[in-house]
């Protein structure tokens, strides 16, 4: 029930709803893009991170890209299954595993990064190009700053231990 003298709010004029819609039609046109891979956006962020930061914990891969850590573990599970990732014994404390990628996965990567960049290049395609970097700027702006916000905020990089 609307309060007296209160004003409804339409959807259109939220942020959240455009990020939400923005994140729908991002997904799908990286599942457009990268259909003969069969990889998600979470997947990828995954083997980039690891490409980045190799032989780190699930955990820290976790944080790394902002994903909750009881959802990294079925990522995990999913491209160790295609041999794109394998769990090792970290020696200096036998309990934790720490990841890296395989040749394939290695391979994977190559072969389909000009997909991913091609998927950016659709997303930001109705900004003029002078507005690519300025627009990638404000979502690092928001993100950063609402990152303890997130139910799994994100480090900017691996915290060597």
């Amino acid at each position: 029930m609307q309060k007296k003298g209160s004003k409804l709010i339409s959807f259109d004029t939220l942020p959240g709803h455009y990020i939400r819609r923005l994140q729908q039609i991002s997904v799908a046109i990286f599942l457009q893009e990268t259909e003969g891979f069969g990889i998600t956006p979470v997947q990828f962020a995954a083997l980039s991170a690891l490409k980045e930061f190799p032989e780190i914990d699930q955990k820290t891969l976790a944080h790394t890209i902002g994903l909750d850590t009881s959802t990294i573990g079925g990522v995990i599970d999913r491209l160790e299954s295609r041999n794109l990732v394998k769990r090792n014994l970290f020696e200096k404390d036998r309990r934790v595993h720490v990841l890296t990628l395989t040749s394939e996965g290695k391979n994977m990567l190559e072969d389909i990064n000009p997909h991913v960049l091609q998927a950016q290049n659709r997303i930001l395609s109705p900004l003029k190009k002078s507005q690519h970097v300025e627009f990638i700027q404000m979502l690092d702006s928001l993100v950063n700053g609402n990152n303890e916000a997130s139910r799994a905020p994100s480090l900017s990089k691996p915290v060597e231990d």
